[in-house]
Order: C-alpha cells, then sequence, then structure tokens
C-alpha cells in the first residue's frame, strides 16, 4: 500500500509563492506517475499537474507558467513550486500517485491514479 503525505500549505497573500511536498511511502517516485490536484470549496476536484516515470510533465491552462511539478527520487518526494499565486488558487491539494508508467490519456484525470494522500490547505488572499 502507498501513502502519501502532502506539506507545505499555508495562507499568503496574491502574488506570492509557496512549494508543496508530497512524501510516498515507496519507490513509485521513480516508475510510476504523479499528479497535484485541487479541490475548491463547492466545486470538483480538478487536475493541476503531473509528471511520469520519465519526467514528462502535463499541466492545467490555469496553472501553466506559474506552477512547476517536479521530483526527487532520492527521497521519494513529489513537489509543486506555485508562483504568482491568485486568490483562485486558494484550494486543498492532493498529491496521487499510480504504479502504471506514462503519463496515461488523460493525465489529469481523477481515473489515471490509485493512491491519494489527505490533502494540504493553500489559502491566497
Amino acid at each position: 500500500q502507498v501513502q502519501l503525505v502532502e506539506s507545505g500549505g499555508g495562507s499568503v497573500q496574491a502574488g506570492e509563492s509557496l512549494r508543496l511536498s508530497c512524501a510516498a511511502s515507496v519507490d513509485i517516485i521513480s516508475t510510476g506517475r504523479m499528479g497535484w490536484f485541487r479541490q475548491a470549496p463547492g466545486k470538483v476536484r480538478e487536475g493541476v499537474a503531473a509528471i511520469d516515470d520519465g519526467g514528462n510533465t502535463a499541466y492545467a491552462d490555469s496553472v501553466k507558467g506559474r506552477f512547476t511539478i517536479s521530483k526527487e527520487s532520492a527521497k521519494n518526494t513529489l513537489y509543486l513550486q506555485m508562483n504568482s499565486l491568485k486568490p483562485e488558487d486558494t484550494a486543498m491539494y492532493y498529491c496521487a500517485a499510480d504504479p502504471r508508467y506514462g503519463l496515461g490519456i488523460h493525465p489529469l484525470g481523477e481515473y489515471e491514479y490509485n493512491y491519494w494522500g489527505q490533502g494540504t490547505q493553500v489559502t491566497v488572499s
């Protein structure tokens, strides 16, 4: 069983930055696909960014140019660097993982991932 633990959330002003981290209990970072999702109050969960075993990435249009997904396989850790944050980025952010290689047909689709973390809150005012 894969366990994912997110950290790094917080409250910031618009225009500031945050870096989220996701620590995995097993080495899935280097062999599978990883993603970041978010869910704002009253809205459905949406995919934000994804990265596969080969380092290929995918981003939601709303965060392109502002967010960067990366991973550090030696530490079994996934990151999401979020710059130029906007109030509309306010949400609970979730880390997701799947042992399959590649980004999948829909990299930002929830069904491409089998394991989920508990989330970390990001608030932008």
